[in-house]
């Protein structure tokens, strides 16, 4: 009489291992999709890091030079008293190179953002160009102005503006000269719409910062604000952590081109 055989097969402990490391990475990431995707209200904070990876100058060389200028030359209301000429010259050059520059996909990833997410998507950026106009975001604060934009000092109107504009240049409003100047906040200003921002810090329950160098106030204590509220989840993308990276929950560092677009997935999904 034959009996069968009551042997089993054993999988090696190692394997066992294997998989349940596997299986416990695959829970967490399915977990961290599903957190991703369930905030309504987010903020994301975009910088000077995000422009360059579109061939956009950064602010400050090594040398402490914007495009050969000092700073205290071009980007403050005592050089455009002093020289007028200069000053309007140097934005006339930097509102001529924004035709020269395209969108890239961390722009066209956020502007999807905006279109798909079942929520408010806000961008709050300090870049002056309109490459996030172009690369389809709409909800978007310019908390330190617009190069293709300029304002009238005598009454206040604020014009589109992608032509040369000088001194002799005469306001479509009031008609006064000089009295245009660019659409930018300069050293010594109050950046744009803070309190705006500050409503949307408190209100949101996602934070993101993108192409910041964390060292440039008030946005380097955007994420501080938005911590001591204790309602939203921090992520920085950024080439190499920020002065402020420890202040986020989660930091992934590389360029914003190639990470952005994965991270709205993650979002949408």
């Amino acid at each position: 009489m034959q009996t069968k055989s009551t042997e089993t097969t054993h999988i090696p402990l190692v394997i066992t291992h294997q998989r349940s490391r596997l299986a416990l990475a695959e829970y967490r990431l399915c977990q961290k999709e599903r957190r991703l995707a369930r905030y309504k209200n987010i903020v994301v904070l975009t910088g000077a890091g995000i422009s360059a990876e579109s061939g956009v100058s950064t602010f400050r060389d090594a040398g402490g030079l914007w495009e050969k200028h000092r700073i205290e030359d071009v980007a403050t209301p005592e050089a455009f008293a002093r020289n007028p000429d200069l000053v309007q010259d140097f934005y006339n050059q930097r509102r001529a190179q924004l035709f020269s520059v395209e969108p890239h996909s961390a722009h066209t990833a956020l502007g999807k953002l905006e279109e798909l997410h079942d929520g408010n998507v806000t961008i709050v950026t300090q870049n002056v160009d309109n490459l996030h106009e172009r690369g389809g975001s709409k909800n978007i604060i310019h908390m330190h102005g617009e190069l293709a934009k300029v304002r009238c000092t005598q009454c206040s109107s604020v014009f589109e503006w992608l032509d040369d504009c000088t001194q002799e240049t005469v306001c479509p409003t009031c008609g006064s000269a000089p009295a245009l100047r660019p659409h930018i906040v300069w050293f010594g200003e109050m950046p744009f719409d803070m309190d705006r921002i500050e409503n949307l810090l408190y209100e949101c329950d996602l934070f993101v910062s993108v192409g910041t160098s964390g060292n440039v106030y008030p946005a380097a204590g955007f994420v501080s604000a938005v911590r001591s509220y204790g309602k939203a989840h921090t992520i920085e993308v950024n080439l190499e952590p920020s002065e402020g990276a420890t202040y986020f929950a989660e930091t992934r560092h590389g360029l914003a081109g190639e990470l952005l677009p994965g991270l709205v997935n993650e979002i949408l999904d």
